[in-house]
């Protein structure tokens, strides 16, 4: 690839510029010139990103301030511990809350917020689990929230009960209980609302966990639910974010975050050593939260707005073809377009289209985010640069227009 001709590259490039106040500006810019050819070596094919911050598509793309700052950190050696405890503190200052940790991912962080719950931190406790004789163990949870994420929790030893209504809640809560874990994404399919959940565990003075790992946009989310009353969140740090694909947040009460600290890396033994989370990625989380507490939101919300629209101006002259705009509810609250068209006019399904453009040179990945229903196909500008925007907006009506013909 000639980086000469790529807006995209040229823009990392200038920024990787700054890193000459590490003296590191030739090494950043070498290393910068040969990641093109990585891929190619590998024999992989990179895609574009038209369906969100998606684990599996690597999560989002790391602004230039943030990889800088994953670049100097990686040129030096620290004491682990001590840089986790500074990175927490200033990352806490910068969204307003009493105490973080950076971990691996959202799901990290929800393993290392039950392990700390369980063993309080203790020594002994640490060392034990995932055998969790001897402590509360008992994890609740509405069953209309089960998800594929409860693993982080029953990998330590707990046990999850799960509860229909706020009657059950409440009989559900005994001397063996250690947590009780909402998933805020699913909060409208289950009976119980967030406050009341709240409400309750205040009552019972129990901890709680809180999944909102795509819950950022807005800004206030971020410290928004520990205020709340929420002991414990877990965020991504690979999504809106852009830090780091496996990085992630916690995000609460000091003694908790304390506890959950002890529970990971580089403590030894202890159930969250495996979920190591290097120097390179805490500081880029810092400079991802500091980018994004700073960021003109506004700015950045009337840029997808854009993008969206030469989506919409694309496809609108194929004769059936609707655009809808949609933002999602909770999780991944950035515009959306929704594409639809009669089914007799243009012949092809939803399906069918998104194939076609997985198929192409490059291949355009499109996905389906919680809270935006099943119809037609769903297009996200989110994480597009402007130059991908024009690429997928015309692919799309190249698909369109050869169904309908």
């Amino acid at each position: 690839m000639n980086l000469e001709h790529d807006p995209t590259r040229r823009q990392w490039l200038a920024g990787a510029g700054a890193v000459g106040v590490w003296g590191l500006e030739g090494e950043a810019m070498a290393a910068e010139a040969a990641l093109p050819d990585v891929y190619a070596a590998l024999g992989v094919q990179p895609v574009l990103n038209a369906a969100g911050t998606f684990t599996n598509l690597g999560g989002s793309r790391m602004p230039p301030e943030v990889a800088r700052a994953w670049l100097a950190a990686s040129r030096q050696f620290v004491d682990l511990a001590v840089l986790q405890d500074k990175v927490g503190q200033r990352i806490a200052q910068l969204i307003g809350v009493e105490s973080a940790l950076v971990t691996s991912g959202a799901a990290g962080a929800m393993l290392l917020a039950t392990a700390a719950v369980m063993t309080g931190g203790a020594p002994d406790r640490v060392r034990q689990l995932p055998d969790p004789a001897g402590m509360k163990h008992e994890v609740v949870v509405q069953k209309a929230h089960a998800s594929c994420y409860d693993q982080q929790v029953r990998a330590c030893g707990a046990r999850l009960i799960e509860v229909e209504s706020q009657a059950e809640l409440e009989q559900a809560i005994g001397p063996r209980t250690a947590l009780l874990l909402f998933y805020n994404y699913l909060e409208a399919a289950g009976p119980i609302r967030r406050a009341d959940w709240l409400a309750l565990a205040r009552k019972h003075r129990l901890p709680t966990l809180l999944d909102a790992a795509a819950d950022v946009p807005p800004l206030e989310n971020l410290a928004g639910y520990v205020k709340q009353g929420f002991d414990l969140v877990a965020f991504s740090g690979g999504k809106a974010l852009r830090g780091p694909n496996d990085a992630g947040l916690l995000l609460g009460k000091k003694d908790w975050i304390e506890a959950a600290q002890r529970c990971t890396n580089p403590h030894c033994p202890s159930i969250g050593r495996p979920l190591k989370v290097g120097k390179e990625d805490m500081v880029a989380m810092w400079a991802a939260v500091e980018r994004f507490v700073k960021l003109d939101h506004q700015a950045e919300w009337q840029e997808w707005e854009r993008r969206l629209g030469i989506i919409e101006t694309a496809v609108k002259t194929i004769p059936t073809v609707t655009t809808e705009r949609i933002v999602p509810p909770i999780a991944n609250q950035v515009p959306h377009v929704i594409i639809d068209w009669d089914p007799q006019r243009v012949k092809a399904t939803p399906r069918q289209i998104s194939d076609r453009l997985g198929q192409g040179n490059p291949p355009i990945r499109l996905g389906r985010v919680h809270g935006t229903g099943s119809k037609g196909l769903l297009v996200s500008v989110f994480l597009l640069e402007p130059a991908e925007v024009e690429i997928v907006a015309r692919r799309l009506r190249d698909a369109l227009q050869a169904a309908a013909s």
